[in-house]
């Protein structure tokens, strides 16, 4: 079966397709981001006579309506959205969105005694021999633009003149090539042709394809529900695009939408900050109890997955339900609340998290077991565990949207505390925490999930830094402390081990860097004898700790064993091997307080 049609239209065709709505352009399903030059660029490679490539659109299947008939689907665009925004902007002078969602209007000037093209400038406004907007002379009255510049410029060649205008006036006529894929692909076809028929090899996710399905919606909302996606995602990041929104977007900004996400406006939390991938997954995951985005766009399409047909009530049903999501994910309770737990789990920074799937599925299981009534307490209990769970089985690092399906479906299924003890019985036995975790520790990469998770569980205790009397290592996370080594770097470095020996997690403590300092470079064995002879004689050599019970105390909470105080080089291996069980133990009693 053929799966794309490849034809040339015209270009004022291909924008004729555009103003009437025929091909759609999600109005920010991407800010325009090409710098004005660059449009610039385009209208002398057309001007040239020169290819500008491809565009490819994927045509929606028609809807059976309510009456019987048939709706047909337009087209949307799935790639050359820059170059097509480009020229509406160039040659009918619309308004694009640029990078901060202000509309804008980008003017290209032309001079059609030397021929080439500018970006509008005051320099060239000023300037008669340039024609300051090439939009008013393509859709305007030629023979009094021309007449205009003659006048202006009367001792020009009039016959090179009149050849430029008329070359200037012919780029609409110049041809561009479509790709139209065919209505019945499922997503992983078109994305499988997108990425061979795209000479950049760019990756289109099946969350660009929902987007672009939600925002070429113009029967259920669906323009305002992709903006709704979009400007939660910016406000999220940048607090003070809420005046831009006000500014530039009248209509949306009186939508309820608008209001509901109206208290990121001086929110400036940045542990989860979603990108439009992430609040659509939640949304739909959440919502539909499915978990592979490919089934949004055939249910935002219609499709009946029985009969295979595409029907209206459907797609409306399936619109309202995401919108119900959105809604949900959006809700300041709902998602203050969220991250308050996570912060409760010890998880008190974005850096200490490193997969957005485990927070991902982390809200959808507190939207989940929200909207089926469970005891708030529990709610709690279970998003913590869940979440810390998903990090050390790294449930979701492969095959996401698999687990998602999966795991949504159980959650629907059956009590969540039931489908817990079996993922726990079944990945966190004994042999997971005496065996696999500690060697899982056997890592130099500090970004380690398993030595995240032990920094969040030193969090939650309210544990002190690394020979630290006061400061806690929720204070050094905070305050953006530093990661020191328990054996010295150069210490290791000058008795010749490699930097994926003397970089071993197990090696890593939050240490002030003024204690850091005084312990320099010295053996464990000698830096410890500093201070003990400190706290002998009831000096502060090294740092604020006055009493051996204090001492112990503190390399207890800091999984550090007592034997370190007499390890030198060749101790170093028995060292790692020591602290990586400690560590492993502390995560494990973490983990079922949780």
């Amino acid at each position: 079966m053929q799966k794309y049609s490849v034809n040339q239209h015209l270009i004022e065709t291909i924008l004729s397709w555009v103003k009437s709505n025929e091909i759609a352009i999600p109005e920010i399903q991407r800010p325009f981001v090409w710098d004005a030059t660059k449009v610039r660029d385009l209208m002398d490679s057309l001007y040239q006579g020169y290819p500008v490539g491809y565009i490819i659109a994927w045509k929606n299947p028609n809807i059976k309506l309510k009456d019987g008939s048939l709706s047909e689907g337009k087209k949307v665009l799935i790639d050359g959205q820059q170059r097509i925004t480009a020229l509406t902007a160039a040659i009918l002078g619309q308004y694009v969105v640029n990078k901060t969602y202000e509309r804008v209007k980008i003017k290209i000037a032309f001079h059609p005694v030397e021929e080439k093209f500018e970006v509008q400038n005051p320099a060239i406004l000023k300037d008669k021999t340039w024609l300051p907007d090439i939009a008013e002379a393509i859709n305007g009255d030629l023979f009094e633009i021309v007449d205009q510049y003659f006048e202006l410029n009367p001792k020009v060649d009039k016959k090179t003149v009149r050849e430029a205008f008329t070359k200037l006036l012919n780029i609409p006529k110049k041809q561009i090539g479509l790709i139209e894929l065919a209505p019945d692909l499922d997503i992983e076809t078109v994305t499988e042709i997108f990425i061979r028929i795209n000479s950049k090899g760019v990756v289109l996710s099946q969350a660009d394809f929902a987007m672009s399905k939600i925002a070429a919606d113009t029967e259920y909302g669906g323009n305002n529900l992709r903006k709704a996606i979009d400007y939660f995602c910016h406000l999220a990041v940048a607090p003070e695009f809420y005046k831009h929104i006000v500014d530039n977007d009248k209509e949306f900004a009186s939508t309820d939408y608008f209001q509901k996400m109206a208290w990121l406006k001086k929110e400036n939390e940045d542990l989860y900050d979603p990108e439009y991938t992430d609040l659509i997954r939640v949304a739909f995951t959440s919502q539909f109890n499915r978990g592979k985005l490919s089934d949004l766009v055939s249910l935002l399409s219609g499709r009946n997955f029985e009969t295979r047909a595409f029907e209206s009530e459907i797609a409306e049903l399936s619109f309202e339900k995401l919108r119900k999501g959105v809604h949900s994910f959006m809700n300041e309770t709902n998602f203050k609340r969220f991250l308050m737990i996570i912060k409760s789990a010890g998880f008190i920074s974005p850096k200490l998290i490193r997969s957005q799937n485990v927070i991902n599925f982390a809200y959808i299981v507190y939207l989940k077991l929200k909207e089926i009534g469970v005891n708030s307490l529990e709610i709690e209990s279970y998003v913590r565990r869940w979440f810390v769970f998903s990090i050390l089985t790294g449930r979701y690092s492969g095959s996401p949207e698999s687990r998602f399906d999966f795991d949504v479906k159980q959650i629907s299924n059956k009590p969540f505390s039931e489908f817990l003890k079996e993922r726990e019985d079944a990945e966190l036995s004994e042999a997971f925490w005496s065996a696999s975790l500690p060697q899982s520790l056997d890592t130099s990469v500090a970004s380690s999930p398993y030595f995240l998770v032990y920094l969040a569980s030193l969090v939650k205790a309210g544990d002190k830094g690394f020979l630290s009397s006061d400061m806690t290592v929720s204070d050094l996370v905070s305050l953006r402390g530093d990661i020191h080594h328990l054996f010295p770097k150069d210490y290791l470095k000058k008795h010749g081990l490699d930097r994926g020996k003397y970089n071993q997690v197990a090696n890593y403590v939050y240490m002030q860097s003024e204690i850091n300092i005084k312990v320099g470079n010295k053996p464990p064995r000698d830096y410890f004898d500093i201070l003990l002879n400190q706290i002998a004689e009831g000096s502060l050599a090294v740092s604020g700790i006055d009493t051996v019970d204090e001492l112990n105390g503190n390399l207890a909470m800091n999984c550090v064993p007592v034997e370190i105080m007499n390890m030198e080089i060749k101790d170093y291996p028995d060292f790692l091997h020591l602290r990586r069980r400690l560590i492993s133990q502390k995560i494990k009693d973490y983990y079922f307080k949780l």
